[in-house]
């Protein structure tokens, strides 16, 4: 397959003969031998044609042309991020020896999934039928996976598989627990990151949690190691994979074969992913991950990728397969022994994921390929690329403006809101009257624009002059590059300082939220008649109101409330807007609040 790469990269450095000779090499020595033997596949690199050597390696192009042919080897919606995957250290080109180690890895992760769907261990877990093992931790007392629920927490055994989550505690005079969360149901299920800890402190940024409808609070199950978080990324990771591929079985209600198809690839991406993680200690993550479905997922226009992927492969798998049943009884017959691309692979490697309903296990005769369906996945997925780069750039000028602290981050943002805060202030001293003719004439021109009916096109005014701004920058500030705002930081604060000013903080807000719910009270007091002559007096304004917004033009309404609120600070109205509000807080103040009891939870379910 490297050879064929080099060939497709430079094809007139390789003599005719030796590509020929090569492609039969290539046939005839990766074997792949019964599922008792215990071998998966090898390479007989003693036949092949060219010798390779640290001078020849691979560009993408070539890569992904050639790898997505083998669906054990790349997958067409992923193969870009697998080549970066691979040639992160090596400056963009694939070296042979790099390839091999993926290969040997790739294999060393097959053994290791079908020994541990052999073994008595996975057996106890009792998958259902087609329902296959992808992953197993917590079976070695130096790597523990413990579940918390609450505060509560207790080791075991967690498995996955192409359906569910399986997690076998291990308690002490409570048997061996085997809990199945479902990930193939429609339960709003969520799998995210999380911290976890010792009674149910988050400490650790080590544990993934599981929240479904099912559930009457999340579960977390906890990854301890010394190092990073790397087993919970892993395991993360896979697990969404998982849950995004039966999403995608139920988004389009694929069935039998197609449904069937669906899971191979998730597993074979799975694998994978695993064979990279531990060939070269890796874990690629969100735009980069080598996940089909969670890749697709996380692309922008993702939707669209798999969309094509289902009109342009998995609908045609049912038109191409009963195709060969219309034909003629030896079509028949073939169709019968007939799979797609990925799970044909995947049943010559011992996966089994489709049995026929006349046949216990039917022997594959041949792979079922579509040819020419994959242009518009492949242009869905150059599009998606293209806007994810974008993103990429994006963020990582978002990562370079991040300032730390409270202080830095409130002086950015009132040298953002500069002109913003200027007009405030502007409005704010003219209702000062501070200057009478200056409030005077603001007072007359907004009277003026609200009686001519102006007010419906302030917000269009304000958008259009927003636009012609952008605009003239773009037409005529194409070579000036955005300026860099400089903002005066404000003076430093040793950490006493800022544990102070936080405390300040939290201290203003308590203050805050007391008078938030005092106000609420003193409502529910006013509105339950617990004072009767102020609840009287209440309802007639609150009926009044009514009325008055039911016959007064909304005109009228706005004119008479800006009058209302700009003159209050008026020299011929001052003094009666002082006695008026004294009026007002006494009235308010004369209001009791209603009772409040605070029940305290029961402790007796979060220990259970």
């Amino acid at each position: 397959m490297f050879d064929m790469m080099l060939a497709w990269e430079t094809p007139g450095s390789v003599a005719e003969d030796e590509v020929l000779e090569n492609h039969s090499a290539l046939r005839t020595t990766v074997e792949i031998e019964d599922e008792d033997e215990g071998s998966i596949f090898y390479a007989n690199s003693t036949r092949l044609a060219v010798q390779v050597n640290d001078k020849k390696t691979v560009g993408l192009s070539a890569f992904a042309r050639i790898a997505p042919s083998c669906p054990i080897i790349a997958d067409l919606v992923t193969v870009h991020n697998l080549f970066d995957a691979l040639t992160c250290s090596s400056g963009g080109r694939l070296h042979f020896f790099v390839f091999d180690k993926y290969i040997k890895n790739l294999d060393k992760v097959f053994r290791s999934v079908k020994g541990i769907m052999q073994s008595s261990l996975a057996s106890s877990f009792h998958p259902d039928d087609g329902e296959y093992i992808l992953a197993i931790d917590g079976d070695r007392p130096i790597h523990p996976v413990l579940q918390h629920i609450g505060i509560s927490a207790w080791p075991g055994r967690l498995l996955l598989t192409t359906h569910a989550l399986y997690f076998q505690s291990i308690r002490v005079g409570y048997g061996d627990k085997i809990v199945k969360y479902d990930l193939a149901t429609d339960s709003d299920q969520v799998i995210k990151r999380d911290f976890t800890g010792p009674l149910g402190v988050r400490l650790f940024d080590k544990a993934m949690m599981y929240k479904s409808s099912t559930l009457t609070e999340p579960i977390y199950f906890d990854f301890p190691e010394l190092g990073g978080p790397t087993r919970r990324d892993f395991w993360l990771a896979i697990t969404r994979e998982v849950l995004q591929v039966n999403r995608f079985i139920r988004k389009f209600n694929l069935e039998d074969v197609q449904r069937a198809e669906a899971l191979s690839k998730a597993i074979l991406g799975i694998l994978r992913y695993s064979a990279v993680k531990e060939a070269f200690h890796i874990s690629p993550s969100h735009f980069k991950t080598t996940l089909t479905f969670s890749l697709a997922e996380k692309l922008p226009k993702g939707d669209m990728v798999l969309k094509a992927l289902y009109d342009n492969y998995f609908q045609l798998l049912d038109t191409s397969l009963s195709h060969l049943a219309t034909e003629s009884p030896v079509d028949n017959k073939l169709q019968s022994h007939s799979l797609p691309f990925s799970l044909y692979a995947l049943s010559r490697m011992g996966f089994i994921l489709l049995k026929r309903k006349d046949e216990a296990e039917s022997e594959i005769s041949f792979c079922a390929v579509c040819f020419g369906v994959t242009k518009p996945l492949e242009a869905a997925l150059e599009e998606s690329i293209c806007y994810s780069e974008r993103i990429e750039a994006a963020r990582a000028s978002i990562d370079q403006v991040k300032v730390e602290g409270v202080d830095a981050n409130l002086a950015l943002m009132q040298e953002l809101l500069f002109p913003f805060i200027q007009v405030v202030r502007l409005i704010y001293t003219l209702t000062k009257w501070e200057d009478p003719l200056k409030s005077f004439l603001f007072l007359a021109f907004t009277l003026y624009v609200i009686q001519r009916g102006f007010v419906g096109y302030i917000l269009p005014l304000f958008f259009s002059g927003f636009a012609v701004v952008m605009l003239w920058h773009k037409y005529n500030g194409r070579e000036q590059f955005l300026g860099v705002l400089e903002v005066r930081t404000p003076p430093s604060k040793n950490p006493v300082e800022q544990i102070l000013t936080l405390q300040d903080a939290i201290s203003k807000l308590e203050e805050t939220l007391q008078a938030v719910n005092i106000v609420l009270l003193k409502f529910r007091a006013v509105l339950f008649a617990a004072v009767p002559k102020t609840t009287e007096m209440v309802a007639v304004a609150f009926l009044a109101a009514a009325t008055f917004l039911v016959f007064v033009p909304w005109r009228h309404l706005f004119l008479i409330a800006v009058m209302e609120v700009y003159t209050r600070e008026m020299p011929l109205r001052k003094q009666n807007t002082e006695k008026f509000r004294r009026r007002i807080r006494e009235w308010w103040a004369r209001i009791p609040a209603a009772p409040v009891q605070m029940i305290k939870p029961n402790e007796n379910k979060k220990k259970r």
